[in-house]
Formats: C-alpha cells, structure tokens, sequence
C-alpha cells in the first residue's frame, strides 16, 4: 500500500512540474490578452451565414483565455447579438478546446507537434460544425439586434453570466498601465483560475491515479485493440465536465500507462469541446439538428485525427511523447508550488466562507 501511495505522489509531482510553469504563463498571458481585446470585437465579426463567419469565430475562438464553463454564455451572448448558427457553434467547439493557458500546456507536457496538431485539428472541427450548422441545422430565428447606444458599461445580466471566465465586466477604456497589470493579473489569477482550479485538481489527481492505478495487462489488451480504448475514452470525454488544460493531465496518465496517442488526443479533443451541460443548452439555442450536428462532428473528427496521429506516430514509443524530466528544475518546482497554492485556495476558500456566514445562527440547522 505505502508503494502505491509513494508511486502516486511521485506521479502527481512529476505532472505538477511539467506543466505548472506553461500554465502560469499561459495565464498571465491570457490576463493581458483579456484587458487589450475588448468582447465586442468578437460579436461584430460573427453574424452571417458564411464560411468566412464560422472561419473568423474558430479563429477568435481559438486563443481567447475562455474555458468550458465561461463558453457557454459567452456563446449565448454572441448568438443574442446576432451571429448565426453555425459561427455560434465553431466558436463553442473551438474555444474550450485551446486557450493561450492550454496551448502552452500541451507544448510543455506533449511538445510543439502534438500542439500544432491539437490546434489545427481543432480548428478543422470547428469549420466542419459551423459550416455544416448554416447549411443543415435548424432555420435561422429572428434575432433582435442590439441598439447602435451599446457600450461596454452596459450591465451584464445575471442570466446571461452565470460566472464564467467571460463574464468579467471590465471596461476596455484607456487605462494606466499600472492599473491594465493590476486588472491582467486579477483577471489571471482571480477569475479564470478559479474557473478552471476544480478541474484542474481532479484532472491532476486523475493524471497520476491513471499512471499508476492501470494494470500492465489492461495496457496491453488496449494497445492490441485500440478501437476498445477509443470506445471507452469517448464514452467518459462526451458526457464529461473538464477544461482543456486539466484534461492534459489525465491524457498524460492514459499515454504512460500504456495507452494509443490517438486514444489520448480523442480526450483531449472531445473532454473539453462536449459535456451534458453543453449538450442541453446547444439542444435549447441551436435546435435538435444542430446538437446531432455538434456531437457527430465532434465525435467523428476527433476519431479520425486520433486515427491520424497514431498512423503518424506509428513505431513511436508512447511514454518517450510525454516530457517528464527526472529532476525538476527549480522554477518548475517554485510554479508547482505557486500553482497548488492558487488551486487549493480556491477549492477550500468557499467552505470557509459558508462557515463564517452561517456562524451558529438558524441557517446551520441540518
């Protein structure tokens, strides 16, 4: 027992360090990307029933700091605003896929060709939606535009923002740049970190329990009939709640256990892009034929790329493509430790919360 304990807090050491340090990055990054790229750019650009609409939503869906939870009313606002079915839907498939946060993840834990691949193949997925959303989905319904006196100080409704990263209300105004850091850094560190800081520590946990936990003979037989491992990933991906960065983890742990890339990568590409609460509001504000649509396309596309990139990496060693070092270095280390901080304040803060607003009072009664 005290084996596998050790094995598993290695496991989960070894995960932290290799991609905290892209992770901080990527938020940083993110932070900045958010206080210079005002959201009415992205809702002027995406309105009509063009290729070249559902192209720029998968473009601008692509780097925006925005992961599963933040999509979707982002999504439900752009589609308000006037941008068509299938530019509503590239952007909802391709935006929780990649990030800047999770880009610099995956280069870091899987290196810059599995990434480019992830990216482009992503963005492919998205077209194929969205084109085919416009041409076969449900007819358009009358939208009413907004009023030309829109301006970023509008208040956001509450039901449409129900606490995603997106939801922040900051003004794009001319700020110093003392005060743009300050609001890059809390954006970063407060607002999209704490959407992503649950999954992230699941993901993490999963990651290094799947490392450890497979069997050699499951490893064997998935690798011998690797249609079994795609069957059962997209079984778990579809359904699943997870961002893109804290599926990284658990796709490392599946590789390392023994498991096809292709096998991987259909997690990695189906996890974040589908979940049961995606599917309901797709069904709600696309229609039915639009969701078979988003789960066809999905489903089929990140099969045949997994097929794909295990043809490409045919006689590959699967555990030579995670980049795991054997000494961590120290700034790998330090971001470990800074990352865990952040995760397990934002995962334990809101008990202490409840706690103090229901001190003794009635409230606490069971």
């Amino acid at each position: 027992m005290f084996e596998y304990v050790t094995l598993f807090v290695t496991a989960l050491f070894d995960l932290s360090n290799a991609m905290a340090p892209y992770i901080l990055f990527g938020l940083i990054f993110a932070g900045i990307l958010h206080e210079l790229v005002p959201d009415t750019i992205v809702k002027n650009h995406l309105g009509k029933d063009s290729v070249w609409s559902v192209i720029k939503a998968t473009l601008f869906g692509i780097p925006l700091p925005v992961c599963s939870c933040g999509v979707i009313p982002l999504a439900t606002s752009i589609k308000k605003s006037g941008a068509s079915n299938g530019s509503t839907l590239s952007f909802l498939i391709s935006t929780p896929i990649t990030g800047v946060d999770s880009i610099l993840a995956t280069y870091g834990m899987f290196g810059w060709a599995f990434t480019i691949y992830r990216v482009i193949t992503s963005m492919i997925i998205s077209i194929i939606a969205g084109v085919l959303a416009n041409f076969y989905g449900e007819e358009e319904k009358v939208v009413e535009k907004p009023k030309p006196t829109f301006s970023m100080a509008q208040p956001v409704k509450e039901e449409d923002c129900d606490g995603g990263s997106c939801c922040s209300t900051a003004s794009h105004e001319k700020k110093s740049f003392i005060t743009m850091s300050k609001d890059a850094l809390s954006y970063a560190f407060g607002t999209l970190l704490s959407d992503i800081a649950s999954p992230l520590f699941v993901g993490l946990l999963l990651g290094a329990l799947i490392t450890v936990a497979i069997p050699d003979n499951l490893s064997e037989i998935l690798l011998e009939y690797t249609w079994l491992s795609y069957i059962i990933v997209i079984a778990i991906a579809v359904p699943m709640y997870v961002c893109a960065t804290a599926s990284l983890p658990i796709a490392a742990g599946l590789m390392l256990a023994g498991v096809a890339p292709g096998a991987a990568f259909v997690f990695l590409s189906a996890g974040p892009a589908t979940n049961t609460v995606t599917i309901g509001v797709v069904k709600k504000m696309l229609g039915t034929r639009t969701l078979y649509i988003y789960l066809g396309t999905i489903i089929i596309g990140s099969v045949g790329f997994g097929f794909g990139l295990d043809y490409i990496l045919s006689g590959v060693d699967v555990k030579d493509l995670v980049h795991l070092h054997e000494e961590a270095s120290i700034l790998e280390i330090i971001s470990s430790v800074v990352l865990w901080i952040f995760v397990l304040y934002y995962i334990i803060s809101p008990y202490f919360a409840k706690k103090e607003e229901c001190d003794g009072g009635s409230c606490c009664s069971v």
